[in-house]
């Protein structure tokens, strides 16, 4: 099975309402800079720009 050493989980929170609404991985070699996505926001009930936080265990 493949290692999973350069992939770490972070959390994304939305610009919006500051929730954290998400989980997901990225490659720290191929991306070291902060990520920003768009994704839908429960609390703000629409898509906003989400972005990453500090690393989850």
């Amino acid at each position: 099975m493949a290692k999973k050493g350069n992939r770490i989980l972070v959390g994304l929170v939305c610009s919006v309402c500051g929730s954290r609404n998400y989980v997901t991985e990225k490659n720290k070699i191929n991306l070291p800079e902060k990520i920003t996505i768009n994704k839908y926001c429960p609390g703000c009930r629409k898509t906003t720009p989400h972005k990453e936080t500090s690393k989850l265990k």
